[in-house]
């Protein structure tokens, strides 16, 4: 498996896991919508993830919750430019990922100084996301998820969970190198058309992705599987977050997406020492 993605120029290497901060600039997030309103709080929290160990820092502004507000084009890329902007002047060195599933945010996002996309679509929600990923030459996560972010929830029938995710992602995948991507990176979609029991089933046999020989990203931080299982608030769900984190670790997951980077940080060291 290659353990190195291109970013800008620069080979980072994930062959041990790394983490990636998240930053919402949504007003309607889950667990930190709104938290980020002036530019003080956004450098704030962005300096505290770098100082914990993030490799890379990941912007959303379209949330992709169940049941969330569409946003227009236009408001996400206002949301998401100065933000950009500011973090780029800011910490120069910084490897921002964009969280969109629009070729046109992608497209501006990374002539702004970001380095790799976030699809929760593998290119399903936008015919020209592959095309448009695969000129601009960026590393692409692509993630499992069926519908739309609106519409997921109603998209949980399978006959096999993880027999039609690795279909699912061979599919992708060849389209992708079809259009030129060279760094891919794949997501099972934790809480994206799957139910509670689904994600339990996916993180219990999760090693399987592993057949499709490309770096694995894992996003459970504070969702609801852990919450909704524990019968907690997702302001509660650290300690739930990193035991799914350390089970993720041990089967095979690269890079961990997580609103807590510290904890997350934590969790890498403890699993590395044990497989040493």
């Amino acid at each position: 498996m290659n353990k190195t993605i291109n970013c800008k120029g620069q080979l980072i290497d994930i062959s041990s896991p790394s983490v990636m901060g998240i930053l919402n600039l949504t007003p309607d997030s889950f667990y930190d919508g709104g938290s980020y309103k002036n530019e003080a709080d956004i450098i704030a929290q962005v300096k505290q993830m770098l100082d914990e160990g993030a490799t890379f820092i990941d912007v959303g502004a379209y949330s992709s919750r169940p049941n969330a507000d569409h946003v227009s084009e236009s408001e996400e890329l206002a949301r998401i430019l100065p933000v950009l902007e500011l973090l780029i002047k800011t910490f120069p060195d910084v490897i921002i990922s964009v969280d969109t599933f629009r070729s046109g945010v992608a497209k501006l996002c990374i002539e702004a100084g970001a380095a790799l996309i976030n699809d929760i679509s593998a290119g399903q929600l936008d015919p020209l996301m592959l095309e448009t990923v695969g000129k601009l030459k960026v590393p692409y996560i692509m993630m499992h998820m069926l519908g739309t972010p609106q519409t997921m929830q109603q998209h949980t029938n399978y006959k096999d969970l993880i027999k039609e995710l690795l279909f699912y992602f061979s599919e992708r995948i060849a389209l992708a190198k079809q259009h030129g991507i060279i760094d891919i990176i794949i997501d099972p979609g934790f809480g994206f058309s799957k139910t509670l029991q689904q994600n339990f089933e996916l993180l219990d046999e999760l090693e399987l992705l592993q057949i499709a020989d490309l770096p694995m990203l894992v996003g459970a931080s504070r969702k609801s599987m852990i919450y909704k299982t524990l019968e907690i608030s997702p302001q509660d769900a650290l300690n739930g977050t990193t035991v799914i984190n350390t089970i993720s670790l041990q089967k095979g997951a690269s890079i961990l997406r997580v609103h807590d980077v510290k904890a997350a940080m934590e969790c890498i060291t403890l699993v590395n020492a044990l497989k040493q």
